[in-house]
């Protein structure tokens, strides 16, 4: 094993030094998700009659506890920076985890990298002990500063420490997660989707069990359920934590395995050889084909959305029934019963189009990718010109959030309509098909930056987060419509309301197209990535 790791301490010292930084994006997120929570609760409830009311109203919701978890405690600062941070500051960790991991392993063997640096003195598990040990120092970073800039903005030492471990250790099982992926796909591209996709399955299947108020063991099964249980601020346990500890160090243990009995280069799913000829002759086909596989493990993703968020619409009485703080998180403060219900139908949509948006921003940075992996200059080289390129993976991103959110809002009009709450099935469809305005305009962000400004291609999920925050928690919080308005689904009319508003859609379509014109203009006179 010694022979095995030949190299990694001068390896993992390159690698700090040049993708640590790549890393720090994802501190900075967890820790501002978690110091904004204590900044910001004092403020917005400051007496004890406005806590409780909003501890009884969201623990009483399944719908944010699909997203957030459960709510042990809400009556103080750091019971609430628990429930707002832990689900969503881990999943995030998580992601700077596995792009570590993903970065490290097979994307430098798929650009040549790795046999670079094999040729030195280096062993052959070196790479991977490298890559997981910067996901290791990256999660403990960002659960190290996010306790550190929690406390100095107000949270208790021991609730912060637990919450910053809590952080810590969901990126070291993404870390350990993605080893494995590695091991098992194709590609680089293929080992991190499949890592990302089972990051989201654990965290929706924890969000629905809590949500549902599930047994015990349904949590307990659940990688992502262990940091639930250490319950930062109502209990402080920190055994659970060494369960997390435990699975690392198991599936760190399978990776290298994986790792000693597959070829270089090569995954334990090998890559099916293309078709001999023909299927591929315009650059429409060929944005299908290599999105084809995420379009439809996607689309069966929303349909599971869709049964999800269509069971919390046909509970919206007992949802919303009378109480001023969930109507204000949930229903933007509607007063009447057809009012509420019509609210809370257009926040569900609107949570199912920023979903939707996910996978469109996803499409727009693997045109990107595949500049990067230089396949788009000989693509570019025949006959295809840049705005006909382009304009393919970009229709293919607007048209398929269209497709999530319309698979997804058929069925909750399916179920709402059914449920007798006072709606039905082309109202709520209708409903979804007027979010598709907004869902293009945050992928339109990302047509943008890929465009005219890739280096900065993170900034393509700017409209997602902000898109999620405000619409989420804006309300909570009692922003100003001004900041509310930031985002692109607060101008979605509301049809269910008597008299909804349409001057806010041509707003936000004409931002999308402004957005689009950005980036078809900015591709078309940018080099590409060499």
């Amino acid at each position: 094993m010694t022979a095995a790791l030949a190299g990694t301490r001068l390896l993992l010292h390159a690698t700090l030094k040049h993708d640590g930084r790549r890393f720090a994006p994802w501190v900075v997120i967890v820790a501002a998700l978690s110091a904004t929570s204590v900044l910001i609760y004092p403020w917005v409830f400051p007496t004890a009659g406005e806590r409780a009311a909003l501890a009884g109203a969201i623990g009483a919701n399944p719908a944010l506890g699909l997203i957030f978890g459960p709510a042990y405690d809400l009556t103080t600062t750091d019971g609430f920076n628990a429930w707002r941070s832990l689900a969503l500051g881990g999943f995030f960790a998580g992601l700077g985890a596995i792009a570590a991991v993903t970065r490290a392993t097979r994307a430098q063997e798929d650009s040549g990298q790795a046999e670079l640096l094999a040729s030195g003195v280096l062993g052959r598990a070196s790479r991977l002990m490298a890559g997981i040990a910067l996901a290791l120092v990256g999660s403990l970073a960002a659960g190290v500063v996010a306790a550190l800039v929690t406390v100095l903005c107000g949270g208790g030492w021991s609730a912060s420490l637990l919450l910053g471990a809590t952080f810590t250790a969901t990126g070291w099982m993404c870390a350990a997660m993605a080893a494995v992926t590695a091991q098992v796909g194709a590609d680089a591209r293929t080992a991190s989707s499949m890592a990302v996709g089972a990051l989201g399955v654990l965290f929706l299947l924890r969000g629905f069990c809590a949500s549902l108020d599930a047994p015990a063991w349904t949590v307990w099964v659940n990688p992502l359920g262990w940091t639930l249980e250490t319950r930062p601020a109502s209990g402080g346990r920190w055994a659970p934590l060494l369960l997390a500890v435990a699975f690392t160090v198991i599936v760190v243990a399978v990776a290298f395995l994986l790792q000693s009995r597959r070829d270089f280069g090569q995954g334990a799913v090998a890559q099916r050889p293309g078709p001999a000829r023909g299927a591929t002759r315009t650059p429409w086909a060929l944005a299908l084909r290599l999105n084809r596989g995420a379009i439809l493990t996607w689309s069966v993703a929303f349909v599971g959305l869709g049964v999800v968020f269509g069971y919390f619409a046909t509970s919206v009485d007992d949802l919303l029934g009378g109480d001023a703080a969930v109507q204000q998180i949930l229903a933007a403060g509607a007063a009447s019963p057809d009012e509420l219900t019509g609210a809370f139908v257009r926040t569900v949509l609107s949570l199912i189009g920023i979903l939707a948006a996910v996978p469109g921003v996803l499409v727009m940075l693997k045109v990107r990718a595949e500049e990067l992996d230089e396949r788009v200059e000989p693509v570019l080289a025949g006959a295809v010109s840049r705005s006909r390129y382009y304009a393919s993976n970009a229709v293919l991103a607007l048209a398929s959030a269209a497709l999530y959110v319309l698979v997804a809002g058929a069925i909750v009009a399916l179920l709402a309509s059914r449920a007798d709450i006072g709606v039905r099935f082309g109202e709520v469809l209708a409903q979804a098909g007027v979010t598709i305005a907004a869902v293009w305009a945050v992928v339109a962000l990302a047509v943008a930056v890929v465009g005219a400004c890739p280096v900065v291609r993170m900034a393509a999920w700017a409209g997602v987060l902000v898109s999620f925050a405000l619409t989420l928690l804006g309300p909570t919080f009692g922003f100003d419509d001004w900041v509310l308005a930031i985002s692109p689904f607060w101008h979605v009319p509301a049809l269910l309301a008597t008299d909804p508003r349409w001057t806010g859609s041509g707003g936000v379509l004409g931002v999308a197209a402004a957005l689009l014109m950005v980036g078809f203009l900015g591709f078309r006179g940018r080099d590409l990535a060499r």
